[in-house]
C-alpha cells in the first residue's frame, strides 16, 4: 500500500482542470475516474467557483470514464448550490458508461445535458 495516498485521492486517477468562461460561468474538465477516492478533486473547484460567484458550471464530461454514486452526489450537491446561488449546472459530452449511470438513478433528468461544448457555452466559440 502507498501510504503516501491514505486519506486522499490519487492525483494520477482524476484530473480537474478548471477555468472561468464569462462572467458567471465556470468550465471543469474532469478526465479518469470520479469516485469516491477522486471526488474531492472535482468537488472542491465546484465549490469555489460557487463561492466566487460564477453560478453556470458546465462540466466537460468527455474525458470522464467513470462516476460512481459519490461522484454523481458531488454534482447533484453542487447543482443545488448553484440552483440556490440563481445557477445550474451543464454537462456535456457524456461517455455512454457515465450516462448510463445517470440513466438509470433518473439524474439525467435534474441535468441539463449536451453533446457538445459549443452548445453548452454559446458564444464562446
Amino acid at each position: 500500500m502507498d501510504r503516501q495516498h491514505i486519506g486522499s485521492a490519487q492525483p494520477a486517477r482524476l484530473r480537474v482542470e478548471a477555468r472561468a468562461v464569462d462572467g458567471d460561468a465556470e468550465l471543469l474538465v474532469p478526465v479518469g475516474e470520479l469516485d469516491h477516492h477522486t471526488a474531492e478533486l472535482l468537488r472542491a473547484p465546484l465549490d469555489a467557483a460557487i463561492d466566487a460567484g460564477r453560478v453556470r458550471l458546465v462540466v466537460d464530461c468527455e474525458g470522464l470514464g467513470f462516476c460512481d454514486s459519490t461522484g454523481l452526489n458531488v454534482l447533484l450537491g453542487a447543482r443545488l448550490r448553484a440552483e440556490a446561488a440563481g445557477g445550474e449546472v451543464h454537462l456535456v459530452a457524456m461517455r455512454p458508461a457515465v450516462a448510463r449511470v445517470f440513466r438509470i438513478t433518473g439524474a439525467e433528468a435534474v441535468f441539463t445535458v449536451h453533446d457538445t461544448l459549443a452548445t453548452a457555452l454559446p458564444g464562446s466559440g
